[in-house]
């Protein structure tokens, strides 16, 4: 499905926004057995919230819950800013490549109500990083991350 070239059916974007709820679940098993042997929660407490909510907006219009504002996990709601720069400077089946400028401009005017306020701020104050990190190859990405 994510390789399609045109526009999901309404079908196909359901099946889509399961991976949320999968991720999510697939974590929080991981982590609950890792409350089992330590007492306390791990890191994949954390991974859930972002896996599970990174598609919830600040206005409540997101999935799979429809939260709200600050009832979004904080790590959720600066990965879900992220993530839509990602896809948006990113080449898909069914688009080109963003320019840094025009997902800047995207983000922050076609998506105010979607993105926490202070996070959009963080972002922009910080927009040439993102714009750096992201011009370069996928392959010198890979490099600068690896041990």
């Amino acid at each position: 499905i994510l390789n399609k070239p045109g526009k999901l059916t309404e079908v196909e974007f359901e099946i889509v926004k399961t991976h949320t709820s999968i991720a999510g679940e697939v974590l929080n098993k991981a982590n609950a057995a890792f409350i089992v042997s330590f007492g306390k929660d791990s890191y994949l407490a954390l991974a859930r919230d972002i896996a599970l909510y990174h598609h919830e907006q600040w206005n409540g219009g997101g999935y799979p819950h429809g939260l709200k504002g600050e009832t979004i996990p904080l790590s959720a709601r600066i990965v879900a800013l992220a993530d839509v720069y990602d896809a948006l400077r990113s080449v898909r089946p069914y688009k080109k490549a963003f320019t840094h400028m025009d997902a800047v401009d995207i983000i922050t005017n076609k998506e105010k109500e979607h993105f926490d306020p202070y996070v959009l701020k963080a972002f922009l104050a910080q927009s040439d990083i993102f714009c750096e990190i992201s011009s370069r190859s996928k392959q010198d990405r890979i490099r600068q991350f690896a041990p």
